[in-house]
């Protein structure tokens, strides 16, 4: 065989190696797209963003389409919509008032359920409790843990210091007012405190009262029939925030406002600030940008009451049915991810968020994490001090969404002239004639 036949048979022989390298990569390569939806706004979305980068790249054979989709009242509309046309995303951060509603939708599958059918070892026991036991609902867990929080108090030492009054580590109804009227009168702000107009706070002071917010255990042992809006610890809820309203010692920024009401913190309006622990870290950065120091403490309760503790807040990762077994398995490969200890630890310090991993609070502790940032252990410590019980593990209630917004609907005409009774009664019997209707279209 003379040379020239010999160099173009070695070449044809490289394609034909080089073709079955190619193919073969590509079969070994072969990606798998999901798409996830999630409702964090702000800077938070460039540091979703981040992570989900980061999941894409250690994980070559997984892409994930990230979409903020607003609030989580309009992610979940949204994932409802789709699931409609057939184009359902396939993990969704879903809120913890949203738990009966997305089992009832039946878009989603159980967290538990796909960890078995894929034979995945999760080490659920690293997991702090309180952040699996919200979405175990009859024996099964529905969603993936992910960012978990309560509410705690803010203030401005500064103006606490200008003032002269200080606040205890667990203050009550009482001291807040008492604060409040010494901040106003010292002239140092022109309110002594804020928060959103919104339920989730509400449902807070209920379970610091012991007081679960619907019968039947708080609906985890059947459907709720009645709403507990008419009780003494509800009325002591309103009088309170409606007296601090009357003596304009709460500054009002709007319905679920959480922007306006850092907003009238942060621009020293008022002195303190009843939010999420999620905004530990950017509350730090900008209160340092507006020239004063930081505190946090334990959220107010009623005085001559006991603390029980407060219910998780936040949400969970839900991924919903209607898909292959590879992009199931591929969502649950991303939904484990993102609370792994590596990043249970980043999404802490990057927000405020709870470090949901036994584990990842102990590297924090170790690392003495919690001496350098006091703020992020007062709700830390806040979560370890609530009791187990029917109130604070949260309420089950399909209309959920509509009962916030009926209980809100209560404090505006409260704020309008309608006394407290009356208030709470219409809202009572709002709710249940909610919970009634939507009973009725899920047994249908």
């Amino acid at each position: 065989m003379n040379f020239k036949k010999l160099a173009v048979l070695s070449m044809i022989l490289l394609i034909i190696i080089g073709a079955s390298i190619v193919t073969s990569y590509g079969q070994e390569r072969k990606t798998t797209k999901i798409k996830f939806w999630h409702a964090m706004g702000g800077t938070r979305v460039d540091f979703i963003d981040r992570m989900v980068k980061d999941f894409n790249l250690f994980h070559p054979t997984i892409n994930v389409n990230v979409t903020y989709k607003g609030s989580y009242r309009e992610t979940l509309t949204a994932t409802q919509a789709a699931a409609r046309t057939g184009n359902a995303p396939h993990v969704i951060q879903s809120f913890d008032i949203g738990t009966r509603e997305n089992i009832d939708s039946g878009l989603f599958v159980p967290a538990g359920d796909l960890v078995e059918k894929f034979g995945i070892v999760v080490n659920w026991d690293d997991y702090i409790e309180s952040a699996l036991n919200y979405y175990r609902v009859e024996g099964k867990l529905w969603g993936f843990p992910w960012n978990s929080s309560n509410a705690i108090l803010y203030y401005n030492k500064d103006k606490f210091k200008e003032a002269g009054v200080s606040i205890p580590e667990k203050p009550t109804f009482q001291d807040i007012t008492e604060i409040s009227q010494e901040l106003v009168d010292s002239g140092v702000v022109e309110g002594g405190i804020t928060w959103p107009l919104h339920t989730w706070f509400f449902e807070q002071w209920m379970a610091e009262q012991g007081q679960v917010l619907v019968n039947n255990g708080n609906g985890r042992e059947g459907r709720p029939t009645e709403i507990f809006l008419e009780s003494e610890e509800a009325k002591r809820i309103f009088s309170w925030w409606k007296e601090l309203y009357d003596k304009g010692l709460w500054k009002n920024p709007g319905v679920e406002a959480w922007a306006q009401a850092n907003s009238l913190f942060l621009g020293e309006t008022v002195a303190m600030e009843i939010t999420s622990t999620s905004d530990v870290t950017g509350m730090e950065k900008n209160a340092a940008e507006n020239g004063f120091e930081l505190g946090t403490t334990f959220l107010p309760i009623p005085e001559g009451t006991e603390r029980n503790g407060e219910v998780i807040g936040g949400g969970n990762l839900w991924i919903t049915e209607g898909h292959s077994d590879a992009e199931l398995e591929a969502a649950v490969t991303f939904a484990l991810w993102m609370s792994n200890v590596e990043n249970s630890i980043r999404w802490h310090k990057g927000t405020g968020y709870f470090p949901i991993r036994k584990s990842s609070v102990e590297i924090l502790d170790k690392g003495g994490w919690f001496e350098r940032s006091p703020n992020s252990r007062t709700a830390f410590d806040q979560l370890l001090e609530t009791k187990t019980n029917a109130a604070t593990a949260g309420a089950l209630i399909g209309p959920f969404r509509q009962v916030r917004t009926i209980v809100e609907e209560a404090f505006q005409r409260v704020m309008s002239g309608t006394s407290v009774d009356k208030a709470l009664a219409q809202a009572d019997k709002e709710a249940e004639k909610a919970m009634e209707e939507y009973q009725e279209i899920v047994s249908s």
